[in-house]
């Protein structure tokens, strides 16, 4: 196949098939509305699964740059009540199947690994139509077009390319999560730094949650999650920081104050980060020459498998091109066939590696689900 593919969406789903097609030697282009590789944080930690985030980067052979990026002893585990009581833990030995990695630090190894002028920074999509026979024409925000004879929609949560296919957007699950950082966390906070540990922290109850999780740098990164509807979100004002965590922290007036430490003594205005989901059953019938990966195609609630499958959807497609030659119908129906079961089954299960129903977190949320 030597058709150019035109791929919306520099997140790990698009660049992992960007990365797939260039090792077959089939043209790409990924557009990306962010100016630059820097132009805003790319999340915290996130552990790569053995079942299929590692896949893809095998797919990509990349290994052995992902290998240097991994943290050590970031697999470990713990599960707190929220009176601070130790209720499970489990060390990181090195034989886990989930490693930590920086999702920003992975992001560079595939942008690193392609040629340039592959990415297209700066390129926002305004909107996208069908031309017929299979044909797509992109519009960016400055008002200039692209015409593909193969579309792939990499862009998240709020797909400008979804519409071609499917008339379903994303709702609000009833739970945002509230971001924090604690910096020099050892010596500034030893309280919070010592109950998280050298890993990743969870304390639950009914309808508040907390996740910490020890990064690079001695730094604590905290997720706050509140199972409430938009409108009582609304009603703080996240502009006022100060304000603002007070307001978060009564929320979890009675817990530890090792744990609400995580709260009480931000370094950081809180983040706020609506979740939203599509359909677990979302799908699709085959649309002539555009296809949709990861959260464009699948956004689920936050279970640890987001940027994993994402990765996966991004291999496997470049794969299926790769191995029907000038016959792209063929491809993605074979993707699509698989894509398709595979992330239902993901949305109501998790993975066999899973910390339960807020996994995702451990990278923070797609950044695409708060970003309409």
């Amino acid at each position: 196949m030597t058709t150019p593919v035109t791929i919306i969406g520099a997140g790990l789903g698009g660049l992992t098939l960007a990365r797939v097609l260039h090792l077959h030697g089939i043209p790409a282009t990924v557009y990306e509305a962010e100016s630059s590789p820097t132009a805003r944080s790319q999340g915290g930690m996130f552990d790569i699964h053995d079942y299929n985030g590692q896949l893809a980067v095998e797919a990509a052979e990349l290994m052995d740059e992902f290998r240097g990026l991994i943290l050590e002893g970031r697999q470990a585990m713990r599960v707190l009540d929220p009176d601070g009581t130790v209720l499970h833990e489990i060390a990181d030995d090195g034989t886990g199947g989930r490693p930590e990695v920086l999702r920003g630090e992975l992001r560079q190894i595939f942008l690193d690994s392609l040629p340039a002028g592959t990415v297209q920074w700066g390129r926002k999509v305004s909107g996208t139509r069908a031309l017929g026979e299979g044909r797509h024409q992109v519009t960016f925000a400055d008002g200039t077009t692209v015409d593909t004879a193969l579309l792939v929609g990499a862009d998240g949560a709020w797909s400008r390319v979804r519409p071609l296919v499917s008339a379903v957007t994303p709702e609000y699950i009833g739970k945002s999560v509230v971001e924090t950082y604690l910096f020099e966390a050892d010596t500034r906070h030893p309280r919070a730094a010592k109950t998280v540990g050298g890993g990743a922290m969870i304390a639950l109850r009914p309808d508040r949650e907390m996740f910490a999780h020890r990064e690079k740098g001695d730094t604590l990164h905290a997720y706050l999650g509140l199972y409430e509807p938009q409108e009582w979100f609304d009603a703080i004002d996240f502009a006022d920081a100060t304000a603002a965590l007070a307001a978060i922290a009564r929320e979890f007036d009675g817990w530890a104050p090792e744990l609400t430490a995580l709260i009480t003594e931000a370094d950081t205005a809180p983040i706020l980060r609506p979740l939203y989901a599509l359909p677990i059953d979302h799908r699709w019938d085959r649309v002539p020459g555009v296809t949709l990966l990861g959260d464009a195609a699948h956004l689920s609630v936050p279970n640890g498998e987001g940027a994993n499958l994402a990765m996966l959807d991004g291999a496997d497609l470049g794969l299926a091109l790769a191995s029907h030659p000038g016959d792209i119908e063929a491809a993605l129906t074979a993707y699509e066939q698989a894509m398709f079961p595979r992330s239902a089954e993901a949305a109501t299960f998790g993975g066999p590696d899973s910390h339960g129903p807020d996994a995702e977190v451990n990278g923070g949320p797609p950044l695409s689900q708060s970003t309409k």
